[in-house]
């Protein structure tokens, strides 16, 4: 009688983890669905780095595009420091979004800081531009619940799917 291990499974036999058929692309396994918001997360980390980007290049090179005047913001800084503090604060969630997409924790922590700091700033130039600014809390907002809840499931997925591509 032949031993279990010496007939190999069929090629569309599911019982050994593979979710694929013969040529369809294997997809990673997630540990939650809670994954996909922490992707959700990383992603408009990076597209408010570049929103940020857009808002410092336009503070720095057009005060006209601006509905107020300096004196009219809750902090009376002229737009070009404006201009150089979203671009500071454009990389640094630019940075951490691409690490949270990578699994790291200080990604999920800068990240969250980030939010809330770019909460605060939006605030702050709330008169200048109420629409935008309005977005972009929102979105921060998202963010921050994002990588508040549930946001390990991300590195251990990532942690799976190295092992199972070392062995």
């Amino acid at each position: 009688m032949p031993e279990p291990d010496d007939n190999p499974p069929a090629a569309h036999d599911t019982t050994l983890g593979s979710h694929r058929r013969p040529g369809e692309v294997e997809v990673p396994e997630w540990p939650s669905r809670w994954v996909g918001w922490i992707i959700f997360a990383g992603v408009m980390m990076i597209v408010l780095g570049l929103i940020h980007a857009f808002q410092g290049f336009m503070a720095m090179f057009d005060d006209s595009y601006f509905l107020v005047r300096r004196q009219g913001l809750a902090i009376h800084l002229d737009y070009t420091a404006w201009g150089f503090i979203y671009l500071i604060v454009a990389l640094v969630v630019l940075v951490a979004g691409i690490a949270l997409l990578n699994g790291r924790l200080w990604g999920r922590i800068v990240g969250v800081v980030v939010a809330v700091l770019s909460v605060v700033v939006n605030i702050a130039f709330l008169a200048a531009y109420p629409i935008w600014s309005t977005i972009v809390i929102a979105v921060d907002v998202l963010v921050i619940w994002a990588l508040t809840v549930h946001g390990d499931d991300m590195r251990l997925m990532l942690e799976r799917n190295n092992s199972r591509g070392a062995t």
